[in-house]
Order: structure tokens, then C-alpha cells, then sequence
């Protein structure tokens, strides 16, 4: 019994060891037990279809965070419903400039014209992701609604991104797709193509026959060639 006992403890530690191995090379290798982040609150006018928690946010094509929330708010002051965006913005991740989270960088990148707004990730799903780019010339328009995090502004969506989806063929594109891809079936499952990759094999193989067979009798080789000279 203390054999089996012994055996059974010796084996829940080994796996309980490989899990934390696991685990720590997945932490590790990640990097997030060193990533410092800070969050952000952002509103963006009309609506947010397509957008999603875990949507990357970018600049200028590098990924700098994600989506964290997205939720309902409603402003009393307006009379209108707000769709407050979180957004977990890495640090340190546009050099040279102000950190965010530091003390007073919100504030110095917003004078250098920081502005967050809607792009899309994706024509075919309609997936949505924040763009920030630097637009010193736009206006820096804070709603002030929420206190909980540092207000980061946003530009209107235009042109109307959402206008541009519903116009797309997507039925066309879709079917378009699919007649590719039968046509690419029938291509490799027919015949004439089933017959060639045949014959390439039969030639390979009499190849690498030939070439076993001159390896072992090398003389029939410099026969061939000497017969040739004389010609």
C-alpha cells in the first residue's frame, strides 16, 4: 500500500510541476509579468458595431493595447446614451515621447495631437479596431463623463465606415471564394494532373534506379563515357 501511496504522491508532483513549467513559459515568454499597463477611457460618436473586447489598439500600424470593455452609459447632461471604450494601453511603447501613465503625459500627448478613432480590421467579418495617430490640428473634444480613468480624444468615423460594409458584395465575394476553391478541387483530383504526378514519380524512381545502379557499377559508367570519345 505504501508502494502504491508513494507512487500516486510521486506522480501528482510531477504533474503539478509540469503545469507550473508550462505555465511559466507561457508567463515568460509572453512577457506579461513584466508589462506594465495603464487604461484609458474613450467615446466615439454613433456606433461601435464591430468593435469588441480584445480588438488591438494601434499606432500607425503597431500594436500598442487592446480593448478591455465596452459598456453603456448615459450622460444626464446631453440626454444621450454614451458607449465608453476601456482601452489597455501598454507603456513605454512609443519612445521618445511622454510614457503614458506617467504624471501629466496624458495631458502632453493630447497637445501633440493624440486622437483615437474607429478603423477597420476587417472588410469580410466587419471587425473594427482604434487607430491613434498624431492630428495636432483637430480639436481635443473630452467628455469628462467618467472619472475612474484618463480621457483620451477621439475624431469622428468618417468616412462612414459602416456605410462602406453594407456596400460591400460580401455574397459575391463569398461565392467567388467558393468557385475558386471548387475549381482549385477539381484541378488537383483530376485525371490529367493525377496521371502527370504519376509519370513524375515513375521517372524519379528510374532515376534514383539508374543512379543506385551506376554507384555499384561504376565501370559501366567510363565504358559508356570511352565509347563516346571514340565517336
Amino acid at each position: 500500500m505504501s508502494k502504491k501511496a508513494n507512487k500516486t504522491i510521486i506522480g501528482v508532483f510531477t504533474a503539478g510541476a509540469l503545469i507550473l513549467l508550462i505555465i511559466g513559459i507561457v508567463v515568460f515568454g509572453s512577457g506579461m509579468l513584466f508589462k506594465k499597463t495603464n487604461e484609458f477611457v474613450l467615446y466615439f460618436d454613433g456606433s461601435v458595431k464591430g468593435l469588441s473586447v480584445g480588438a488591438p489598439v494601434m499606432f500607425r500600424g503597431v500594436s500598442i493595447g487592446t480593448v478591455k470593455d465596452i459598456s453603456l452609459i448615459y450622460d444626464s447632461k446631453a440626454g444621450t446614451i454614451m458607449l465608453p471604450v476601456i482601452i489597455e494601453i501598454e507603456q513605454g511603447r512609443i519612445e521618445g515621447t511622454p510614457s503614458f501613465g506617467e504624471a501629466g503625459a496624458d495631458k502632453k500627448l493630447i497637445e501633440l495631437g493624440l486622437r483615437a478613432k474607429l478603423e477597420v480590421r476587417s472588410f469580410l467579418t466587419g471587425e473594427l479596431m482604434i487607430a491613434f495617430d498624431l492630428y495636432p490640428d483637430s480639436p481635443a473634444q473630452l467628455r469628462n463623463i467618467q472619472k475612474a480613468y484618463p480621457e483620451l480624444p477621439t475624431l469622428s468615423t468618417s468616412p462612414d465606415i459602416f456605410a462602406i460594409m453594407e456596400q460591400l458584395p460580401i455574397k459575391e465575394i463569398a461565392n467567388n471564394v467558393k468557385t475558386a476553391t471548387q475549381g482549385i478541387d477539381r484541378l488537383v483530383n483530376s485525371s490529367d494532373l493525377q496521371n502527370m504526378f504519376t509519370e513524375i514519380k515513375q521517372a524519379m524512381l528510374s532515376f534514383r534506379l539508374l543512379n543506385e545502379y551506376l554507384e555499384q557499377h561504376p565501370e559501366a559508367f567510363l565504358k559508356g563515357k570511352s565509347a563516346d570519345s571514340q565517336r
